[in-house]
């Protein structure tokens, strides 16, 4: 498991996380090329945590082909105050908010898809098994009383 992190990355959260949700459970390479071609500021500094992650990864002595990025938050960071003049003398607070990024990788889980054709595969590489052949039984029959004569 490998972690990196972004602190005090001037954009805010909500913005950030737009882009961190689009990766967030997928392979490293697939990761990679979306965030090549996404027009967002943020994701040119994700894509650069995302390798550092990867080379923390490589440090530890993990498999790379294997890792999926398991977790990315997005948390507020820093926030600047501003102000800018107004109507009437008055002066208007203006946020320069920022965020702290986290990112994980870890193993992956197989999606639905790679386990049902791990299964299939799986099943056509075991030999098939006997069958085991019960013999019914035969059906019970019913008992009926027959009604008794009294005698009088």
């Amino acid at each position: 498991m490998a972690t990196a992190f972004l602190k005090n990355y001037k954009q805010s959260p909500r913005k950030v996380r737009l882009v961190a949700d689009t990766i967030r459970g997928k392979k490293i390479v697939d990761a990679q090329s979306v965030l090549d071609f996404m027009p967002k500021r943020a994701a040119l500094p994700i894509k650069k945590l995302l390798e550092s992650a990867i080379a923390n990864a490589k440090v530890n002595g993990e498999s790379i082909d294997t890792l999926v990025v398991t977790e990315i938050s997005v948390q507020k960071g820093i926030v600047a105050h501003r102000w800018m003049p107004k109507w009437r003398g008055m002066a208007h607070a203006i946020k320069k908010r920022s965020s702290h990024v986290k990112i994980v990788l870890g193993e992956g889980k197989p999606t639905k898809k790679q386990a049902y054709k791990a299964a299939q595969a799986a099943k056509l590489e075991a030999p098939k098994a006997e069958k085991k052949v019960v013999a019914k039984k035969a059906p019970a029959k019913k008992v009926t009383k027959k009604p008794t004569k009294k005698s009088e």
